[in-house]
């Protein structure tokens, strides 16, 4: 089996660049993080032949402290660049995000405002739900190889203890009432109302936010959209409680009011889990109505509420990836269209 670009851009680090670092710039590398980790399917393993058309190949994430980035990142990436090869064992070097073939040097602080919206591990209950979940992600996943400061290493662990459960718990209230509020009922008065449009998105959205709840309740994060499903499957929990619900509500010939029923059923399933965990208290089955469907999320989202400190009540969780298409509208904006045409593999033809 081939060895994946993963295992083989820590071979590249460990053999060929590490000891340039440690000789010529050993300070500096005291102070920096290396590793894969932050953008991109192979930092989770997902990686496949349709991933190596773009934003793709051996790399080394470093990030370093923001004032060191500022003086000495511009000289570390000129003159060990240098001194590097433009392959490793028959594959390119990473250039995509690069300023130098293979080495992405970047500021600590920046890596983390530009992911989770601060330059520091979460210090409260407020902070943790200002975070984007699939962009934690992007600070936890992939490796790290080498930090002597271990300033990296601690947000990572730190993140990666999970939720404080007040936290978790708040998510969880308000994914009930998208599920069920934004989700089952506006599908059933979509399908009333004839309205296909609308049944499309709040279908999607639904089942979208089932499948999340399924991650919160297994205390486990989502990746961005791409990847959630399959690591939905992995779950050790959740997945073989919904998968078949899933399954049979994405496929193009399932009716709109078959998928109604199949959103209904999860919801039984997620509420008996929410009280078999004790986060909800046994009660008995309800009913729902002809008009507005089954609501059942929406009481499981007022009754996690009161639970809750007031302050986090009244915060609503950060749940898309804002701070991310910040940077990357400021990545885009800085380079010219043919650069950006040609990482989008667009390609100029004579039609008119």
């Amino acid at each position: 089996m081939a060895d994946s670009i993963l295992s083989l851009s820590r071979d590249f680090f460990n053999e060929i660049v590490l000891p340039l670092l440690e000789r010529e710039f050993p300070n500096e590398t005291a102070q920096t993080a290396f590793g894969m980790f932050g953008y991109g399917s192979e930092v989770l393993g997902m990686d496949d032949e349709f991933s190596r058309d773009h934003h793709w190949g051996i790399r080394i994430n470093a990030l370093m402290p923001n004032t060191l980035y500022e003086t000495r990142a511009q000289e570390i990436a000129s003159r060990i660049g240098a001194q590097i090869p433009h392959t490793w064992r028959g594959h390119s070097l990473q250039e995509g995000y690069s300023q130098t073939g293979g080495l992405e040097i970047a500021s600590l602080e920046g890596h983390l405002l530009r992911t989770i919206g601060m330059a520091h591990a979460p210090r409260n209950e407020i902070e943790w739900l200002h975070i984007p979940e699939e962009d934690i992600t992007h600070v936890i996943a992939g490796e790290v190889w080498h930090d002597e400061s271990k300033r990296f290493t601690e947000i990572r662990n730190t993140l990666r203890a999970y939720y404080p459960e007040p936290v978790r718990l708040r998510r969880i209230a308000h994914w009930c009432r998208y599920y069920s509020g934004m989700g089952a009922y506006a599908l059933k008065r979509a399908i009333l109302r004839g309205n296909d449009y609308y049944a499309n998105i709040t279908f999607t959205r639904a089942l979208r936010l089932g499948v999340q709840l399924a991650f919160l309740l297994d205390r486990q994060y989502f990746p961005y959209d791409k990847w959630t499903f399959a690591y939905f499957q992995k779950l050790p929990r959740m997945s073989a409680r919904l998968e078949n619900f899933v399954t049979e509500a994405v496929k193009l010939e399932t009716s709109w009011e078959r998928k109604l029923e199949l959103l209904n059923e999860m919801s039984d399933v997620l509420d008996a889990t929410m009280v078999q965990d004790g986060i909800l208290a046994p009660h008995p089955k309800f009913r729902g109505s002809e008009s507005s469907g089954y609501r059942l999320m929406e009481h499981a989202y007022a009754e996690i509420l009161k639970k809750l400190p007031r302050d986090l009540q009244t915060t609503v969780p950060i749940w898309d990836q804002i701070y991310f298409e910040g940077w990357h509208s400021g990545y885009v904006t800085g380079l010219d269209v043919k650069t950006w045409d040609g990482l989008l593999n667009l390609t100029p033809t004579n039609d008119e």
